[in-house]
């Protein structure tokens, strides 16, 4: 059974020329979202994907109705041939029922990682490099040694008149600092 998905961005936009083709290409059953890919959840996709058997084949107009990235994609049409499921997209002609459509989509996966790749390593040269300049990532340490602020910090937390979020937006301080300083005065 050829079970079709439908989605557009916005409720302004319509899903005629969608659902037409879809029917057109035999699709039995047509489940549908308006909802940018950008939201996680699809009801119309989670539906189409708890109704596919196998044997079944999910049918899209274009790729990108299915999913927002090629990854994405990719986890798809992997999940589908797990289940037994075929996949067809329209605009693309691929078909994952036939050795040309696995092919043309085994083509886009290895692009897809290669880009991954090429990321990773673009990324993994790019910390190197700012090492070598004498950067390091992560958050900057704050060096606040000044004695009496550190001084006038303890005495308004221990005099208990003022709450823990004034003394902090007095000082500019956050939360964690000033027990740091109150904690080193317990220590010692």
């Amino acid at each position: 059974m050829l079970i079709g998905y439908a989605r557009v961005s916005t409720h302004e936009q319509h899903l005629d020329l969608q659902i037409d083709a879809l029917k057109a290409a035999g699709c039995q059953k047509i489940f549908t979202d308006k909802i940018s890919t950008l939201k996680a959840e699809r009801k119309g996709l989670d539906e189409a994907l708890a109704f596919l058997r196998p044997g079944d084949g999910l049918v899209v107009w274009k790729l990108d109705r299915l999913g927002r990235t090629l990854k994405q994609l990719i986890e798809l049409v992997a999940l589908f041939n797990q289940k037994g499921i075929g996949f067809k997209s329209l605009k693309e002609t691929i078909d994952t029922t036939t050795s040309t459509g696995k092919l043309v989509f085994h083509v886009f996966a290895a692009l897809a990682e290669f880009e991954r790749d090429i990321i990773h390593e673009r990324t993994r040269a790019g910390l190197e490099a700012a090492r070598a300049r004498g950067r390091s990532g992560g958050r900057p340490k704050i060096q606040d040694t000044d004695p009496k602020r550190i001084a006038l910090a303890k005495s308004l937390y221990t005099a208990k008149d003022r709450p823990v979020k004034e003394i902090c937006e007095t000082l500019h301080i956050s939360k964690s600092t000033l027990y740091r300083y109150v904690k080193v005065e317990r220590k010692a």
